[in-house]
């Protein structure tokens, strides 16, 4: 995993993060952790089959039929 330093961070800010690590129950450095996991991911991951299903939906559906082929698959042979 990664680390990161962050240098000049002013004393305010620090026991600012320290108060709201203990108001979750977590340390200063967890509570960092989630906070940037929170700034950079997207609160929901856009899936592609379930926005095109969404889209047929909202285009007036389309029923099909498939069935899914129910054959055994055979284990690759690397001799």
């Amino acid at each position: 995993m990664a680390s990161v330093t962050i240098r000049n961070l002013s004393d305010e800010t620090h026991r600012a993060l320290r108060v709201r690590a203990a108001t979750h129950g977590r340390s200063t450095e967890a509570e960092i952790r989630d906070i940037l996991d929170q700034a950079t991911r997207p609160p929901e991951r856009v899936k592609l089959g379930s926005l095109l299903a969404q889209i047929g939906r909202e285009a007036g559906g389309v029923e099909l039929n498939i069935e899914r082929d129910q054959t055994p698959t055979k284990p690759i042979s690397f001799e």
